[in-house]
C-alpha cells in the first residue's frame, strides 16, 4: 500500500509539473485573443484581467456564455450604441436589436462590419460561427442565419462583452 501512493504521488508530482510548465511556456495559441499577428489590438490574458469584470473576462477571453434571460442587456429597449466591453469600439445600434426570444441580445447587423470578424467554432461538439472583436480577437457571441430582413442573420451576443451607451 505504501509503495502504491509513493507511485501514485510521483505521478501527481509529474503531471503537475508538466501541467505547469506548459503554461508558462508564453507560447500564444495562434487565433487567440493573444494573437497579435492575427489580431493587432490583442493583448496578454493577464493586461484583459485588469480591464474587463469578472463576467466579461469569462466571456470574451474564455469564450463563456451567459445565462439567457438573466443578463444586462437581452430585454433592453433603450436607444443607444453598444460598444465593446474590452475596447470602446461600436458594435451595434439599438436600431438594428429585435427580440429573438432567445434570452441574449440580439441585432440582424453590426454597426460597421468592419469591426467584427467571424470565426469558425468547433466548441462543445458543434459547428458555429463565432463573432469576434476584429482587432482584439476578443468573443462577442456567434451569427446565426435565422434572423429578420433585411439581412437574414442573429448575432446572438453576451451582454457582458458589450457596454450600452444611451443616445442623447
Amino acid at each position: 500500500m505504501k509503495k502504491t501512493n509513493v507511485i501514485i504521488a510521483a505521478l501527481l508530482m509529474i503531471i503537475v509539473s508538466a501541467c505547469g510548465h506548459a503554461q508558462s511556456s508564453g507560447k500564444v495559441v495562434p487565433g487567440s485573443s493573444e494573437d497579435v499577428k492575427k489580431f493587432p489590438g490583442a493583448k496578454p490574458n493577464p493586461y484583459w484581467k485588469t480591464v474587463l469584470s469578472p463576467d466579461a473576462y469569462e466571456i470574451m477571453v474564455n469564450k463563456g456564455t451567459e445565462p439567457p434571460f438573466h443578463n444586462p442587456y437581452w430585454d433592453n429597449h433603450e436607444k443607444g450604441t453598444y460598444m465593446s466591453a474590452a475596447t470602446g469600439q461600436p458594435l451595434f445600434s439599438s436600431d438594428a436589436k429585435y427580440d429573438s426570444g432567445t434570452g441574449w441580445p440580439s441585432f440582424f447587423k453590426p454597426i460597421d462590419p468592419k469591426a467584427i470578424m467571424i470565426i469558425k467554432d468547433y466548441s462543445d461538439g458543434m459547428v458555429r460561427d463565432e463573432v469576434v472583436e476584429r482587432s482584439t480577437g476578443l468573443h462577442l457571441g456567434h451569427v446565426f442565419d435565422d434572423g429578420p430582413a433585411p439581412t437574414g442573420l442573429r448575432y446572438c451576443l453576451d451582454s457582458y462583452a458589450l457596454k450600452f451607451v444611451k443616445a442623447k
